[in-house]
């Protein structure tokens, strides 16, 4: 007989629908682990009944411990999905088993292919389309900072040493958020890009006396620094400085900011 009492536990375990848990439990006679796999088999053809609609909704969160950081971007196929309690905690798990992981930098193949059970066990009970689109794990000598913006439309994590104020840790990230700088510093500006630059501006100042130019060039340049460089963007709570003028000790190693569904 299938009692009420053992269709909530398989519904526990498995996330899965009542009558979904009932009928499962049902075929099975009553075997808890046969139905749990038969519930498995039935996500695992929905899943690929839905592979291939599109998925540009989603979530990016961060988890840290200590001084590991992760970020992880799913996508779903609905806003209304993206924003459910149910696909919100399974985001966060991911980032949270990547915690564990033995692996740097880009983890996205790592974390797909642990997940993969686990992915296609949600997409059945969320009824949607979904993707893990990209994991990265930092271990900082310093600090991991983090910040997400609008519920997890925007993340930013950020590997920085020589700063141990965490609500000044925060104010750097929010700082990401809002502003998008394409480096940290201008020493990370690739030389192709500057010459690029240069190149622009020198165009704009056609006729000038030819030693006058190259100070012009120079202002140019460093103007420029200042609204692609982080360290040098009008800082986010005192536009009149920057991060390099208030902490130049402040060494920021890595830095991440991810939109959902953006062009990567």
């Amino acid at each position: 007989m299938i009692t009420a009492k053992m269709v909530q536990e398989l519904r526990e375990k498995t996330g899965a629908g009542m009558m979904d848990c009932k009928k499962a439990l049902t075929a099975a006679n009553g075997d808890m682990e046969l139905a749990i796999e038969n519930l498995r088999k039935s996500g695992i053809a929905k899943a690929e009944k839905k592979s291939g609609r599109a998925t540009n909704q989603g979530k990016v969160l961060v988890a840290t411990k200590d001084n590991v950081g992760v970020m992880v971007e799913v996508l779903c196929e609905t806003d209304f999905a993206a924003n459910t309690d149910r696909f919100k905690d399974f985001v966060m798990e991911i980032a949270t088993r990547a915690l564990d992981i033995d692996a740097t930098g880009d983890v996205s193949a790592v974390v797909n292919a642990n997940e993969a059970a686990a992915l296609t066990d949600k997409i059945a009970v969320i009824g949607e389309n979904m993707q893990i689109r990209r994991v990265i794990r930092w271990v900082s000598n310093g600090k991991i900072a983090s910040y997400i913006h609008g519920g997890g439309r925007v993340g930013v994590m950020l590997d920085v040493e020589n700063e141990d104020d965490a609500a000044f840790l925060t104010d750097m990230s929010m700082h990401v958020a809002a502003f998008r700088p394409a480096y940290i510093t201008s020493n990370d500006v690739p030389e192709a890009v500057i010459a690029k630059e240069k190149e622009i501006a020198a165009v704009q100042l056609a006729g000038k006396p030819a030693n006058m130019i190259e100070n012009i060039l120079k202002g140019k340049i460093n103007k420029w620094f200042g609204e692609v460089c982080f360290v040098n963007q009008p800082w986010i709570k005192d536009d009149k400085t920057s991060l390099a003028k208030m902490k130049p000790s402040i060494v920021v190693k890595q830095m991440a900011r991810w939109e959902v569904g953006e062009e990567i």
